[in-house]
């Protein structure tokens, strides 16, 4: 028995069928020009032989490279910076693939100047990954760059009312309510308000965050009253303001939920209170500022997204959307993760 290569090549096939290779390739790509009896030939040989196309070899012959983009949020939010190094990393992976990525920053807070940039993306792009607002502005540039046959993978924060592609990213519920239960639990029997940060309601990820976390709370710990939703656009100082001005109000405060960025604040201004031991704090993103506050007690727990799985699969989506390919859906799940102190990496 003749041992065959793994992968069968064109040039296989046109011997197999006794043709030129010119002849297959028109046979395959459905070009005029064959008798039927060369394209049942090749057919033929197409089954026998197993071939099957090899997308990214095609591309190469057809001299096109594929060329995304990722929008990521500008400023200084940790996460995110951890998220944009990945990007980094996934982009030299791209380019082992023959696909290239550019990175355009801009103020994801801003849904003008978010829908502004999408807008701008030109036609050399074949997909785009974007940390999106859910805004009606910012929803009709997705569908616009998809009405453009660019394809849009939302990352982080989606936007479900739109005609994107794929989302990238945790189930923002199932963490605000795991959160909730966190929480609860830390609380024991205690009764007070518990204070709710967001960066912004806009944002899917932390509206759907708080729409979980208050679920459980309502239902599982009656003893426990949600605040009013104080927003501080991922930013420590506004953060660390929002802060003070609940641990005034609210003496008694039994807890609070960060659902976006700002840790850093929050953490300052309950230990500049001498609060940081007796006010449960429960965030997210396991970052190095959030690390501190884990091994020094003034945050309880923190829920936690992997950014290097995320831009990974990004990447991985862009170029099955790009290559018409299935996109598999339990190798792009990304886990939801719970760190306490005791189980740091």
């Amino acid at each position: 028995m003749i041992e065959r290569p793994m992968r069968m090549t064109l040039s296989d096939v046109a011997r197999e069928a006794g043709v030129s290779l010119a002849t297959v390739d028109r046979v395959i790509n459905r070009r005029p020009g064959v008798s039927s009896r060369s394209v049942y030939a090749v057919e033929q040989s197409l089954e026998k032989l197993g071939y099957r196309p090899d997308p990214i070899a095609a591309k190469l012959a057809r001299r096109s490279v594929q060329r995304f983009c990722f929008v990521l949020p500008a400023g200084n939010n940790t996460f995110m910076r951890l998220l944009a190094d990945q990007v980094e990393a996934a982009r030299s992976w791209l380019e082992n693939q023959r696909a290239f990525a550019d990175v355009i920053w801009t103020d994801v807070f801003d849904p003008a100047a978010l829908a502004k940039t999408l807008d701008g993306i030109d036609d050399s792009y074949e997909g785009v990954a974007v940390v999106a607002l859910d805004h009606p502005m910012v929803r009709q540039a997705i569908d616009d760059l998809e009405a453009r046959d660019i394809e849009v993978v939302t990352l982080v924060s989606d936007v479900p009312g739109s005609k994107r592609a794929h989302f990238v990213g945790i189930d923002n519920s199932a963490a605000g309510r795991t959160a909730a239960t966190l929480l609860g639990r830390f609380a024991g029997g205690c009764r007070g308000p518990v204070a709710i940060l967001a960066g912004s309601l806009s944002l899917r990820d932390h509206a759907e965050r708080i729409y979980g976390f208050q679920q459980v709370l309502a239902a599982d710990y009656p003893q426990l009253s949600a605040l009013a939703v104080r927003e501080g656009r991922d930013e420590g100082e506004r953060a660390r303001a929002v802060v003070e001005a609940l641990l005034a109000e609210h003496p008694d405060l039994v807890g609070i939920y960060n659902a976006g960025a700002g840790n850093r604040g929050i953490a300052e201004a309950l230990e500049t209170a001498g609060r940081a031991r007796d006010v449960i704090f429960v965030g997210h993103e396991l970052t190095a500022h959030s690390r501190r506050f884990l091994m020094r007690g003034t945050m309880d727990a923190v829920i936690n997204q992997d950014p290097g799985h995320e831009a990974r699969s990004a990447a991985r989506v862009l170029m099955a959307l790009g290559l018409k390919q299935a996109i598999v859906p339990d190798q792009e799940r990304i886990r939801i993760d719970i760190f306490v102190r005791d189980n740091l990496p």
